[in-house]
C-alpha cells in the first residue's frame, strides 16, 4: 500500500501544478463614476450683509393748536391720509365768539380813529389863526396816531381769532399712514400745551438705517472712485427681509455720518427704498446687502465642491487630463451666491469633483461625468443620481 501511494504522488503533484496554471487573474475594480463641474471665470459682485432698521422718511405729530373740547374724529385709524385732510374737529363756538369780539373791537377802534382824525383836521385850521394853542394841536395829532394803533391792534386780533377758528379743524400736515387716535371725543385738548392727537408716518419711499465698518466704507468709496460701481449709489444696495426673502425693489445709498464711532469702529449709513405696497414698516429689522466691488475674470467654484479642513483651509478634488484625481489646496475670498471666489489654487477650465468624493481617492482613476443639478434634472422629468 505504501509503495502504491508513493507511486501516485507524482501524479497528484502534477495535477495540482496544472490547476495552478489554469487559475483566473485577480479582478480589477472599474473606475468610480464621479460628476464634475468646470471651474469658471466670470464677473462677480462682492457683497456684504449688514443689519439695519426700517425708518419712516417723515414723521409728523398731529397736535392741537388751540384749546377746546374735541367734538369728532373724522379719519379711520391705520388709513392713508393726504396733506390737508380733516382729522379732528374741535368745538368752534368759543372761537367764533372770540372772533366776533375782535371784530367789534375793530369797529370801535375805527370809530375812535374817525373822531380823532376829525378833531385833528379842525385843529389844523384853528392853530393857523392862533385860535388854539400849539399844544392842543399836538395832542390832537397824537390822538390820531393812538387811534390808528388801536385799529391795527384790533385787525391783528381779528386775524388771530380767524387762525384759531381755523385750527378748530385739525388737518394732516403730510401724506402718509396715520396711527391710532390718542384722544377721544369730549377730551379737552390744547389747554396747557399742544396735545398730541395722532402720528402720521410717510412710508413711500422709506429709509433703512444700518452701520458699516470704516474699513469696508473706504473700500466702497474706492470702488466708486475707480468706476467699478454706479456713482449715484443706485443698484448697489439690496434688502433682505426678516423671513430671508429679498425685497424686490433696489435701494439707493444716501449718506454716512462724518465721524466713526470710537468704541465700535462703525459708521452709520442710510439707504432709501421705494415702498409702494407699504411692505416695509418703521421699526422692522432687515439686512442690507451692500455691493462692495465688482471684479472681472474671477475664478469661482461651487461651495459643494469645496471641503473645509482645520483652520478653515479649503481643498478640492481636481480631475486631470488622464482622468486621475488630484487633491488641490485652494484659497477663497468671499461667497457669491452658492459659489466661492477662489484667489489661489485653481484656474479656469479645470474639472473639480462635485459628487462622488468618497469614491474619488487622490491618485485613483475615475470615470468623470458632467454634473447635472437635481433642479435641472427634475425639470426634465428625471431624477439626478446621487453619486455621493
Amino acid at each position: 500500500m505504501r509503495s502504491s501511494f508513493y507511486a501516485l504522488f507524482p501524479l497528484i503533484a502534477a495535477g495540482l501544478t496544472g490547476c495552478e496554471k489554469k487559475a483566473a487573474p485577480p479582478m480589477q475594480m472599474p473606475p468610480a463614476a464621479v460628476s464634475f463641474v468646470p471651474v469658471s471665470s466670470e464677473k462677480v459682485e462682492l457683497t456684504r450683509d449688514l443689519p439695519g432698521r426700517v425708518d419712516a422718511v417723515r414723521v409728523a405729530e398731529v397736535r392741537a393748536r388751540v384749546a377746546g373740547i374735541l367734538l369728532k374724529r373724522t379719519f379711520e385709524e391705520g388709513a392713508n391720509v393726504k396733506a390737508g385732510q380733516e382729522l379732528f374737529r374741535i368745538d368752534p363756538a368759543p372761537l367764533e365768539a372770540a372772533k366776533a369780539s375782535a371784530e367789534a373791537s375793530l369797529a370801535k377802534a375805527a370809530a375812535n380813529l374817525k373822531q380823532a382824525q376829525t378833531t385833528a383836521n379842525r385843529y389844523s385850521e384853528l392853530v393857523n389863526v392862533k385860535a388854539i394853542s400849539r399844544q392842543d394841536y399836538d395832542l390832537a395829532q397824537a390822538a390820531v396816531q393812538t387811534a390808528q394803533a388801536e385799529v391795527q391792534t384790533a385787525e391783528a386780533a381779528i386775524k388771530t381769532a380767524g387762525l384759531n377758528l381755523g385750527y378748530a379743524t385739525v388737518t394732516a400736515p403730510i401724506d402718509g399712514r396715520i396711527g391710532k387716535a390718542l384722544v377721544t371725543e369730549g377730551a379737552l385738548v390744547g389747554q396747557t400745551d399742544a396735545t398730541k392727537m395722532a402720528v402720521i408716518q410717510q412710508l413711500d419711499p422709506i429709509y433703512v438705517d444700518f452701520t458699516q465698518s470704516s474699513t469696508d466704507l473706504l473700500a466702497f468709496r474706492r470702488a466708486l472712485k475707480e468706476g467699478k460701481l454706479d456713482k449715484d449709489g443706485a443698484s448697489v444696495v439690496k434688502l433682505l427681509l426678516e423671513d430671508g426673502t429679498e425685497y424686490p425693489q433696489p435701494g439707493k445709498l444716501l449718506f454716512s455720518e462724518v465721524s466713526v464711532d470710537e468704541t465700535t469702529g462703525m459708521v452709520s449709513l442710510r439707504a432709501q427704498f421705494p415702498n409702494p405696497e407699504h411692505t416695509l414698516l418703521p421699526g422692522m429689522f432687515a439686512r442690507v446687502r451692500v455691493t462692495q466691488a465688482l471684479k472681472d475674470n474671477s475664478i469661482t467654484v461651487p461651495q459643494q465642491a469645496v471641503t473645509r479642513g482645520q483652520g478653515g483651509t479649503g481643498s478640492v478634488l481636481v480631475i486631470d487630463d488622464s482622468n486621475h484625481v488630484q487633491l488641490r489646496m485652494i484659497r477663497t475670498d468671499a461667497a457669491v451666491g452658492n459659489k466661492w471666489v477662489v484667489t489661489e489654487g485653481l484656474k479656469a477650465g479645470e474639472r473639480v469633483v462635485m459628487e462622488g468624493h468618497l469614491k474619488a481617492r487622490p491618485g485613483a482613476e475615475v470615470k468623470p461625468e458632467p454634473f447635472v443639478s437635481k433642479t435641472a434634472s427634475s425639470n426634465n422629468g428625471k431624477t439626478a443620481p446621487d453619486k455621493g
